[in-house]
């Protein structure tokens, strides 16, 4: 038995979903435990590029169970369009697992999220406007609605209507906005019902039941990265849920002592799409010149397609991020983009309150840090057809090997492009 998680080292888009995706022919269930359709995973394999938002990236390997489980805030109309998109290009219908207890993500919270984002301006904490954190904020007030409630219509309205009443109040008098009908919310998500409920299950009875068969293997996929966590990352620029992976027992009901592996994935380089301290990021032509060359499309977001923040490899930020993720190893992605630097930067310290320090700190002090750097050779060459460590470049090897002596973590996984067999497992 082992229960493995795939969770992100850092500010998330560390391309999780291509080292779940290499790992999930191995398993029999792949898990989403938090987070929703704010953010996405790349796939690419021989039917194309997808980029997945709710569905786990187990999907594309037909043996595997794909389990949505309560910890995730669950938009069914991203939902059913991911359903359908994959149906579109041939993709098989997968094994899908939905859970009864899983929130629901309604219409209100995106539109509370846009209006919220446009009223803090230059203050705003660069969300997605995916109405991820009113969606946690009702479900932590207890007005939030569960996909079990969707079996009810007249308890499942009851609901959406009394977690309007305050939400209704903040629209008028706080947005200037009219007030929204909970009949009609309600109505648009009970149109879902007849192909939603084929999937909803106890998924937490699901895992257990797994726990107790022999040989059974699970596999937990994490959204975005240690640095986005509500309480310890870089706080108030964080996700509403949490990413890391000892959550992935609790928004997938599984007891603590479950999980045995946890693989902690970091780029090559550092990348960050939001708000809030970044301390080795890259600006003017030295940024563009990273992010046109990072990623199958460039560094842009999935999900908003936003430019995403570059800068060099930030080892104090990706040792902290990985202790915090439990984790056990590192999957190392993208290093074939550093192939046209002469020399490559790595962040081994940083300069705070005029001392130096190798430690990850609170946000107020993060602020204020600087970056020490230490300077390794670059290999000044293509390495995208490298199938095992013994063939990159000396000097590829060297950086690889001083990023697990700063990490203190073996690297067992690294990528060297984005198609599913430009992946060197060590």
């Amino acid at each position: 038995m082992e229960i493995a998680a795939v969770v992100g080292a850092n500010w998330g888009d560390e391309g999780k979903g291509r080292i779940v995706d290499a790992l999930a022919g191995e398993f029999d269930y792949v898990v989403r435990f938090q987070g929703g359709g704010n953010a996405g995973h790349t796939v690419i394999n021989d039917l194309g590029r997808f980029v997945l938002h709710l569905l786990p990236s187990g999907v594309f390997h037909p043996q595997v169970t794909n389990v949505i489980a309560p910890g995730v805030a669950l938009d069914l109309a991203t939902l059913e369009r991911e359903l359908g998109e994959l149906r579109a290009r041939g993709v098989p219908q997968p094994k899908l697992a939905v859970s009864n207890r899983a929130g629901l993500l309604l219409p209100q919270h995106r539109r509370g999220d846009a209006l919220e984002e446009q009223r803090l301006g230059e203050r705003a904490y660069g969300s997605t406007r995916s109405g991820i954190a009113p969606h946690y904020a009702e479900r932590y007030e207890k007005r939030g609605v569960q996909v079990d409630d969707l079996f009810d219509p007249q308890r499942f309205t009851q609901r959406v209507a009394a977690g309007l009443e305050l939400t209704n109040v903040r629209l008028q008098h706080a947005y200037g906005q009219p007030a929204l009908d909970p009949a009609l919310i309600a109505a648009e998500q009970l149109r879902c019902v007849p192909w939603l409920a084929p999937f909803v299950c106890d998924t937490s009875r699901l895992l257990h039941d797994a726990l107790q068969q022999q040989g059974r293997r699970v596999l937990f996929e994490g959204q975005l990265g240690a640095l986005r966590d509500p309480d310890l990352g870089i706080y108030p620029y964080t996700t509403s849920s949490s990413p890391l992976a000892s959550y992935a027992l609790v928004g997938a009901g599984l007891p603590a002592r479950a999980l045995t592996r946890v693989v902690a994935v970091t780029k090559a380089y550092s990348s960050c799409v939001g708000a809030g301290p970044f301390v080795t990021e890259l600006h003017g032509g030295e940024a563009e010149a990273l992010r046109a060359r990072g990623g199958d499309d460039g560094e842009y977001g999935r999900t908003t397609r936003r430019p995403r923040r570059v800068g060099w490899f930030d080892a104090v930020a990706t040792r902290y991020g990985a202790r915090i993720q439990g984790a056990t190893e590192l999957a190392l992605t993208n290093l074939d983009v550093l192939g046209y630097l002469e020399h490559i930067p790595i962040c081994v310290a940083y300069q705070v309150g005029g001392e130096r320090s190798d430690h990850f700190p609170t946000t107020r002090l993060l602020e204020q840090a600087t970056a020490h750097y230490e300077t390794l050779p670059g290999w000044q060459c293509s390495i995208s057809h490298c199938r095992q460590y013994s063939q990159l470049p000396a000097a590829a090897q060297r950086y690889v090997e001083r990023l697990e002596e700063l990490t203190e973590l073996p690297v067992r996984h690294i990528s060297v492009g984005p198609a599913r067999g430009q992946l060197i497992i060590r």
